[in-house]
């Protein structure tokens, strides 16, 4: 036999015949798999150590993929991959061309959806358990949510509809381990935390009625009493009554790093009728000293020492997120009436520092991307300054919100929109290049995005004076110094021109303003002359500057990390048209999900590198 637990594990069933020691060995050598894999690869480290036991444990006591298991977001599924035939891929994990970080229909039927946006996996189990019961089959439908997730009303109104459907078998495991991201905010967290301290309640409400009837002569008489206070009662004496008020059995709190009581709840959960939630407590970078003292900051890595725990620093100068965060801050301590809102994102969003700074202006609103929105509507109406910080890719959820409660009232609320554009390793579920189209759509939205690191704080300050709805949009990553750039002083719907050239006006958008440079100097030897603007905004666009750079050249181009499809291009191509400017060419992302990879590599992908965007002027101007 190998020495090796885990090479001899290639698919679930081998899970089966492993005993107390092998299971725990195979444990250890799944997490160094991990650490070692994400330290060179980056990922999210410390939401999947903490939930090793639990993959064990399900695949160990269900039949996969005949039963089916939803991972919510997906980023706690790293040992579900190599336990499901993935171990010899997951040194490509969110490589170009490698496995995905997170769960991923096309790997394979042990991925039962692509998970990528926390709270949806009850929705989805139980629609897979509705699917199951009207099709006649029997297996079972096991989702793993994390408590994070307990904040998203998405999750809230499923566990509601679940209670509606009794009849119908669903387990649910909540993975406590304190934590989204950042610490968990909230009366849900406040709740589970109070449950966190009563621990051993396992069935408690059937305990309790088992010992009231037991109880010589006045048993059944007050068993009766309590059956008709229920309300009061049971309320005061058994935990997860949330839960149970939802029409779900509550079980727990179990230890979720206890195997043998995992598999042996989640047998025993397969027995009960309707829907299940048990409750397993687990610690979030388990295994990993440096992630277990840190799990916000190991939650989501690039590449690190994996014995120091030391980030390997990337050269360059600052980040966007971080020239955002010194921004917000700095107009903070002038403005009084500035709060900023994160929805469970305060490290990642740049907002930690003004969290420190200004706690009482400072809300997390936990995984609730809608609730942020709606509440900086509320606080824009009681006369202060609101300024959302939520990542591209999550701002879509509150669609809705930024038109009924932000637009339609006018209300003078900044959106920054992080994390805009092509993300690199995480992959489709986390690319933000729908926004320029989704925000464009909306009456009284402005949207603006800097092409140089040094417009960001002066973009804050125009937006925060504008007195109507503003996002301005950035990528991930670092600013690049871009020459000229951020000289001429911001106007509404204007550009500015860095670059002067008569035979092509390149417009770019925001974070590929360097990427337009890199074009022109390839067009310039080539005796293309080209000139460059850094477009500023999306929205409003004014027709007379577009007029301006376009006149006398023999085409315009657009370039941004949008879709083309009601992206700024196409704003550009309208105004352009209409005016008898000159022909347009929009250069943007295509009408397709884009996978996972650096960014570099999907930019060749999709035909945004400078050789293939300067080959297609070329070709049009042929």
């Amino acid at each position: 036999m190998s020495d090796s637990v885990l090479e001899t594990i290639n698919l679930p069933g081998d899970l089966r015949r492993l005993d107390t020691a092998e299971m725990e060995c195979l444990c250890d050598e799944i997490r160094e798999l991990v650490i070692k894999t994400t330290s060179e690869t980056g990922g999210h480290l410390a939401s999947s150590l903490g939930a090793v036991e639990l993959a064990v444990a399900i695949h160990r006591a269900l039949d996969t993929p005949r039963d089916k298991v939803v991972w919510d977001v997906g980023h706690q599924a790293y040992a579900h991959k190599i336990l499901t035939g993935r171990r010899g891929e997951f040194h490509t994990l969110r490589q170009y061309g490698g496995i995905s970080g997170f769960p991923r229909r096309s790997e394979g039927e042990y991925d039962v959806v692509d998970s990528g946006h926390a709270g949806n996996s009850v929705s989805y189990g139980l629609g897979l358990a509705l699917a199951r019961d009207l099709r006649g089959e029997d297996h079972a439908v096991l989702v793993v949510m994390g408590d994070g997730a307990m904040t998203s009303g998405v999750a809230l109104e499923a566990m509601n509809q679940a209670g509606h459907h009794l009849d119908s078998n669903l387990i649910v495991i909540l993975n406590d381990n304190e934590m989204s991201i950042s610490r968990n905010v909230g009366g849900v967290a406040a709740y589970l935390s109070r449950l966190r301290i009563r621990p051993g309640y396992t069935h408690v409400k059937e305990e309790l009625e088992e010992f009231l009837r037991k109880m010589p002569a006045l048993g059944e008489g007050l068993f009766r009493i309590a059956s008709h206070l229920k309300e009061s009662v049971t309320h005061g004496l058994v935990p997860g009554m949330l839960f149970e008020a939802f029409g779900l059995k509550y079980v727990g709190p179990i230890d979720g790093h206890d195997i043998g009581q995992v598999v042996e709840t989640i047998r025993q959960a397969r027995q009960i009728e309707g829907p299940v939630l048990v409750h397993a407590l687990t610690r979030k970078g388990k295994g990993f000293q440096h992630s277990e003292r840190r799990p916000d900051r190991f939650h989501g890595v690039s590449s690190f020492n994996s014995t120091t725990g030391e980030m390997v620093k990337k050269g360059g100068g600052a980040s966007w997120t971080g020239l955002f965060s010194e921004a917000i801050v700095k107009i903070a301590e002038e403005e009084p009436r500035l709060v900023a809102i994160t929805a469970a994102m305060k490290l990642g969003t740049g907002l930690d520092d003004f969290s420190s700074r200004f706690p009482d202006r400072f809300f997390d609103v936990g995984i609730a991307e809608q609730l942020g929105v709606n509440l900086a509507a509320g606080l824009a109406i009681g006369g202060l300054k609101p300024v959302v910080a939520i990542y591209s890719t999550f701002l879509q959820r509150a669609f809705d919100q930024l038109s009924q409660e932000i637009c339609l009232q006018d209300l003078p609320v900044v959106m920054a929109v992080d994390r805009a554009g092509l993300v690199g390793e995480d992959g489709a579920t986390h690319h933000g290049y729908f926004d320029v189209s989704y925000l464009r759509i909306l009456p009284n939205m402005t949207i603006m995005a800097p092409g140089t690191g040094s417009e960001m704080e002066a973009m804050l300050r125009f937006a925060l004076g504008l007195g109507s709805p503003v996002a301005i949009r950035f990528p991930r990553g670092k600013a690049e110094p871009v020459e000229n750039a951020g000289a001429a002083g911001l106007e509404l719907g204007k550009g500015e021109v860095i670059r002067r050239g008569n035979d092509v006006a390149l417009l770019a958008l925001g974070g590929t303003v360097p990427l337009a440079l890199q074009v022109a100097g390839i067009l310039e030897p080539a005796g293309v002359s080209v000139m460059v603007v850094n477009a500023r905004f999306a929205k409003p666009l004014d027709p007379g500057f577009i007029e301006e750079v376009g006149r006398g050249k023999r085409i315009l181009v657009t370039l941004e990390d949008n879709v083309v499809a009601g992206g700024f291009g196409e704003a550009v191509m309208a105004v352009a048209s209409e005016r008898r400017i000159a022909p347009v060419l929009a250069k943007g992302l295509p009408d397709r999900y884009v996978e996972h990879g650096s960014i570099h590599e999907l930019q060749d992908e999709v035909g945004l590198s400078e050789s293939s965007i300067a080959r297609d002027i070329m070709g049009r101007l042929d």
